[in-house]
């Protein structure tokens, strides 16, 4: 009779070592390295991973993982664009969002390197002034280095149906004194907060306080300023205190509308770090010197303005203008590019058939003359 095999435990029971098998070797890898993994995963996937294990749980609230807070996005429900009519249901969805967004941020302790939002500062009902100074005074952002703001409009708010009324002007303009008013507010805790910012695009409006603010960013090295309001100019002084204030900027994009009653006027701009230089969305912008001896590519595009002068007037305006072709060769040393067209190495001993047809576009002086003006 063979002998009676011994009875095996019960499964449940059944102990073994554990191998390497048994350990998943994302684990083993440095902090440092997992979290690099894992910074490549959505918002989405990185809640959802922390669903996974109590390590990755624990990875999921570093700070480290959460550069970015983004504000900006349309399709959070799927919803209408700008431009286009939202419901205030939708609406009502988007801002639960938003404040849930911000403090999700707060909580696992975002430690910010890019910051996009688009919310109208003048909006004394949402105050969403007081939700970004909020998101800033309680998460880490000193090594905040992108900065992307669109402070006059609120990207997903239902349109005003109102009738416009008599006082319609009156209550834009008070409106548009509360969107400076909060956006300065806004400036001066970033320059306490994020000092190290390198990249900033936003709406600008060009006032003595807003200039003197921008300023105190010295590490910007990338700026685009665009437009607040039409009937807001620049004045030549200002433009040029901007440029020289700040030591290492490296790129300027200006979308400039001169106003018609400013008409005739000439800007002067100094860096000695700009290399890259676009002015082409600006309308009647128009430089008598330029001091920058580092820049390599222009573009400036001339915009039919739509008026209509005379011709003795149009002379007298314009005789005030140098070519950009002198101004170029006095101020631009090591311009490389015009337009998105390589300059030839003798540029500035000669034009030649394509840098004319390429100042024919961009520049105002009576030699380059087209129907701008008319």
């Amino acid at each position: 009779m063979p002998p009676r095999k011994r009875p095996l435990a019960p499964i449940s029971g059944r102990r073994r070592p554990k191998t390497d098998d048994d350990f998943f070797p994302f684990n083993l890898l440095p902090v440092e390295c997992q979290l690099h993994v894992l910074s490549f995963l959505s918002e989405v996937d990185k809640c959802n991973s922390a669903l996974v294990c109590s390590s990755w749980s624990c990875l999921v609230r570093s700070g480290k993982l959460w550069r970015v807070a983004d504000f900006s996005r349309r399709g959070v429900f799927h919803m209408g664009q700008e431009g286009l009519l939202v419901s205030n249901r939708e609406f009502e969805r988007w801002k639960a969002w938003v404040h849930h967004y911000t403090h999700h941020l707060i909580s696992r302790g975002a430690s910010l390197l890019t910051l996009k939002a688009s919310f109208d500062l003048g909006d004394q009902c949402n105050k969403w002034v007081e939700l970004l100074s909020h998101l800033l005074e309680n998460v880490h952002c000193r090594d905040l280095c992108h900065l992307d703001l669109n402070w006059t409009f609120t990207l997903l708010e239902p349109l005003d149906l109102r009738v416009n009324s008599s006082f319609s002007s009156h209550q834009d303009s008070i409106t548009k004194m509360d969107q400076v008013t909060n956006f300065q507010i806004l400036l001066a805790k970033l320059t306490q907060s994020c000092p190290r910012i390198t990249k900033m695009r936003l709406h600008f409006d060009w006032s003595e306080t807003s200039v003197s603010l921008i300023t105190q960013f010295q590490y910007l090295r990338v700026l685009e300023l665009k437009y607040f309001w039409v009937f807001k100019g620049v004045s030549p002084s200002t433009l040029q205190t901007l440029t020289k204030s700040l030591p290492n900027l490296k790129s300027l994009t200006l979308h400039v509308l001169v106003p018609l009653r400013n008409l005739g006027i000439s800007y002067t701009l100094e860096s000695l770090s700009l290399e890259f230089l676009d002015v082409s969305p600006s309308r009647g912008l128009v430089f008598s010197c330029l001091n920058l001896p580092a820049l390599r590519e222009l573009r400036a595009k001339k915009i039919v303005r739509g008026i209509t002068l005379d011709r003795r007037t149009r002379l007298r305006i314009q005789s005030r203008w140098p070519c950009l072709y002198q101004v170029l060769r006095e101020g631009t040393p090591k311009l490389q590019a015009l337009n998105n067209e390589r300059l030839l190495p003798n540029w500035k001993d000669q034009t030649y058939g394509e840098l004319t047809s390429i100042l024919q576009q961009s520049c105002y002086c009576l030699q380059h003359l087209d129907s701008w003006l008319w």
